[in-house]
Formats: C-alpha cells, sequence, structure tokens
C-alpha cells in the first residue's frame, strides 16, 4: 500500500475514535483534518461530496468519508476506510448492549456523557461558520442558504433534505452560461453496484418472509431503513423506538434511551445505534446470538448506502463536468450549508438550557476559531471532567 494511502487510514481511523457530534460535526472535522491538514482532497471537493451523499438515502458522514477514500485510492482504499471508519463505534456499541442485557434493570451511570453534547453543538456552530464562509459567496447562494435553514429548522421530515438540496441546485442550474465549458469523456455507468443494492433488498424481504429466523428479520429490517432514511442517524431513532420497543418488545424504553444516550458520547457514525439495538434483540439467544445480532444489524444498516455510493462515485468524475451540473453545485452547497446552520440550533435544543451548557458551546466554538487546539483534545478534556465530576 502507498505511504499516502496508509497516513490517510491512520487519519481516518484517528476520526473514528474523536468525531464526536453526528455527521455535521464530522464534516468539520474532515474539513480540519483530511483538507486543511493533509490536503488530500480541497474544500469544494468535501462539500460535493457531501451534497452528493446528502441526496442519498443512507448514513451522510459515512458515505462521504468512504467516497474521500475512493478519490484517494480508489475502491480497494474505499473499502478499507468503510472498515476502518465503522468498526470502533461498532464494537463498542455491542459490547454496551451485552452490557446493558447482563445488568438489566440496573441501567449504566452515563453522568459522564454531561459535557459532550453542548460541546458537540459548538463544533456544529463553527462547522456552518466555516462550510458557508467558503462555499456561499453570492447573493442568491446567500439567499439559498437562509431560505434552507429556516425550512429545515420548522419541517423535520427526514424527506425535506432531499427536497432542499434538489430544489436549491435547480435554482442555481438556470444559471449554467455562467460556468466554463469543460473537456467531457464519454460518460460511462456502471450498473453492478445499483443491482447489488437492488437485489439484496428484495433477497432479503423474501428470505425473511419465509424463514422467519430473528437474525434474518434484523437484517432485512436494518436494510430496508437503510434504504429509506434520508437526514442522518437521528432519524432513524423514531423509527427504532416505534419498531423495537412499541411493536415488537425487544427493547425497554430505559434500554433504548440508555443506548441512545451512549451513542451520542461516541464518535464515528450515529447509526451505529443499531448495532446496540441488534445486539438486545438477540438476547434469547444467548451472548453468541447477541453478538451475531450485533453483526448483522451493523452490515445491514450501513450496506446499502455503500452499494449507492460506489455506484454513483464512479461517474461522478464526469457528471459533474456539465455546465447545468456545475452550476447546480452551487445551489447544493449553500442548501448544505443553511442545513448546517439549522443543524446547530436543533441540537442545542435537547440540551438543559442553562448559562453553563450556552457558555460550553461558546467556549468550544471560540477555541475551534482562534486557537489551534486540536479537536481530540477538547473531547477528551470534556469526557475527564465528565468522569471527575458526573453531576
Amino acid at each position: 500500500m502507498r505511504p499516502r494511502n496508509i497516513i490517510f487510514l491512520k487519519d481516518v481511523a484517528t476520526l473514528s475514535l474523536t468525531a464526536f457530534g453526528g455527521p455535521q460535526a464530522h464534516i468539520a472535522m474532515m474539513l480540519r483534518l483530511l483538507v486543511e491538514k493533509r490536503r488530500f482532497i480541497n474544500e469544494k471537493e468535501l462539500m460535493e461530496l457531501n451534497a452528493l451523499c446528502n441526496i442519498l438515502p443512507g448514513p451522510t458522514s459515512t458515505q462521504t468519508i468512504t467516497a474521500i477514500g475512493f478519490k484517494v485510492g480508489g475502491p480497494n482504499l474505499a473499502y478499507l476506510t468503510l472498515l476502518v471508519w465503522i468498526a470502533p463505534a461498532a464494537l463498542i456499541m455491542i459490547a454496551a448492549g451485552l452490557l446493558i442485557s447482563f445488568l438489566g434493570d440496573k441501567g449504566a451511570p452515563l453522568g459522564f456523557t454531561r459535557f459532550i453534547q453542548p460541546m458537540a453543538v459548538g463544533f456544529v456552530a463553527f462547522a456552518a461558520y466555516r462550510i458557508s464562509s467558503k462555499v456561499v459567496t453570492t447573493k442568491l447562494g446567500i439567499l439559498i442558504l437562509m431560505v434552507s435553514a429556516i425550512l429545515s429548522y420548522f419541517f423535520r421530515s427526514p424527506w425535506v433534505f432531499p427536497a432542499l438540496l434538489l430544489a436549491g441546485g435547480s435554482l442555481t442550474a438556470f444559471r449554467f452560461k455562467r460556468q466554463p465549458i469543460l473537456e467531457k469523456k464519454p460518460m460511462r455507468v456502471e450498473w453492478a453496484n445499483f443491482l447489488l443494492f437492488a437485489g439484496v433488498l428484495v433477497a432479503a424481504a423474501l428470505l425473511g418472509r419465509y424463514t422467519q429466523l430473528r437474525a434474518v428479520l434484523l437484517f432485512e429490517n436494518f436494510y430496508r431503513n437503510g434504504s429509506l432514511i434520508f437526514g442522518g442517524g437521528q432519524v432513524l431513532i423514531p423509527l427504532m423506538y416505534t419498531e423495537f420497543v412499541v411493536f415488537k418488545s425487544y427493547l425497554s424504553s430505559k434500554e433504548f434511551l440508555s443506548g441512545f444516550a451512549m451513542v451520542q458520547a461516541l464518535p464515528g457514525p450515529v447509526f451505529s445505534f443499531c448495532s446496540y439495538i441488534g445486539t438486545l434483540s438477540m438476547r434469547e439467544y444467548g451472548w453468541g446470538g447477541q453478538i451475531l445480532g450485533g453483526i448483522v444489524s451493523t452490515i445491514a444498516i450501513f450496506l446499502p448506502g455503500t452499494f449507492l455510493i460506489f455506484f454513483v462515485i464512479r461517474f461522478w468524475g464526469e457528471l459533474r463536468k456539465f455546465r447545468v451540473i456545475q452550476a447546480s453545485l452551487e445551489g447544493i452547497n449553500a442548501v448544505g450549508s443553511g442545513l448546517v446552520c439549522a443543524a446547530a440550533i436543533m441540537l442545542y435544543h435537547p440540551i438543559e438550557n442553562t448559562p453553563y451548557n450556552f457558555g460550553l458551546v461558546v467556549v468550544t466554538f471560540a477555541l475551534l476559531l482562534w486557537t489551534k487546539v486540536p479537536a481530540p483534545l477538547l473531547i477528551l478534556t470534556g469526557l475527564v471532567v465528565g468522569l471527575l465530576f458526573p453531576g
């Protein structure tokens, strides 16, 4: 493996262990480490990839970092990137599921996480500032940013996100004549990954119906949800609660909420919450069954988004050379910036609104803006203080 690829995987491993705060905060850390420090790609490429992944169903930050791996070193590096990125959080959540099932109704102390959420809001606010200042440069772009931020704040359906991105791209696409004419090559679309995506969806549904095996049913459920969910891991929560707590009663409400609190304190993809749910859903099959459930659920939730990004990224380089596509990216980037701005406000709402928590948001933002304190050090400090003073 080339030295550059090894450095990239080490950086992905660093992110997988330090990237707290959900997709928007992940993008901010990718911007800082993979773009500004290492220069694997530039800011516009990162935002274009992130906008593309926002249009597709699945875990946005996971698809984005996988796509970056593809651009840096091709499909082999992209597969390794995916594995390195999801493994730490998934393994921790499987272990958490095993622990919760062992402890039963005793629960687990989560006071050490109380500093992380306001700090994560500071990361998201910083991402909104940095991304907006770099990619929104026209009056129309500013207008699109403001409107998309307002609409995404008040209308939180998962379908609003892709609709806004498509609408923003369509608005600026009409100004395609302002874009330079680029030399284009014949675009070759490879359908293998799309056919895999559709084939696994149908096969899992049929196997689940005719076998009724718990592990197969879990795979079908998570694969189906991973194929339909837009807007990141937070959108999964009401669906998972209704299915696994209300209808199937695989988890109690207390177990569900404890796991959700825990995943908020972990780095990496929020979709790893499904590893925890899958583990507890198989508790009647023993520890071996629980580990199987966690692994099956992890694979199923990440697989459809992986198939789709591998399908699109192969011809994205040529597709973006069309002037209409180039022009549409202005609107897509503006909408993406608006979504991050709205997310900074939305993520603060569940946190208790105290001067102390608000101060943590401001201090985190200021440290990121005016100092070179590494993000992992900030997060580690928050965790240590939380352990010393759990409240």
